[in-house]
């Protein structure tokens, strides 16, 4: 699982409360029932199963802003996780390490001039940790996203 995973994880961003579609079979075992249904005849692409056509997005939006202010309010360091990746990353309780931003500017696409310079790149990183975000069902304040 990557970092940005991770970060989607810890504020519950990208999870189905979904069901899948199950019957039992001739042999009573359980399976899907590979059918459409009313959710996904619509939105499948052909070729494609439903998980495939759309990214992981939460049933309810998360109010990514109200759920990292009340983490800071309860953590014992002051973090600014508007601004800082690291903060962000720390508020999470995750690696916030070089290495580990740098892992994860990888996996995100990170332009390699950017990779070269550490406070660039935390830069690049930060907004494009926040656009994920909101990509996968964060709800994030507009002055935050590119």
């Amino acid at each position: 699982m990557g970092l940005l995973s991770s970060i989607l994880e810890k504020l519950g961003i990208g999870h189905h409360d979904e069901v899948p579609n199950l019957k039992v079979g001739p042999d009573d075992s359980i399976m899907d029932s590979g059918g459409p249904t009313a959710t996904s005849n619509a939105t499948t692409v052909p070729g494609q199963s439903p998980a495939q056509s759309a990214a992981p997005v939460s049933a309810t939006p998360v109010d990514v802003s109200a759920r990292l202010n009340e983490m800071a309010a309860q953590h014992g360091e002051t973090l600014n996780w508007r601004t800082s990746i690291v903060d962000l990353l720390k508020l999470l309780g995750l690696d916030s390490s070089l290495q580990a931003r740098k892992e994860l500017a990888t996996e995100l696409g990170c332009p390699a001039d950017k990779m070269a310079d550490s406070a660039q790149m935390n830069i690049w990183l930060h907004k494009a940790v926040l656009n994920k975000l909101a990509e996968n069902g964060g709800n994030v304040p507009a002055d935050l996203l590119d």
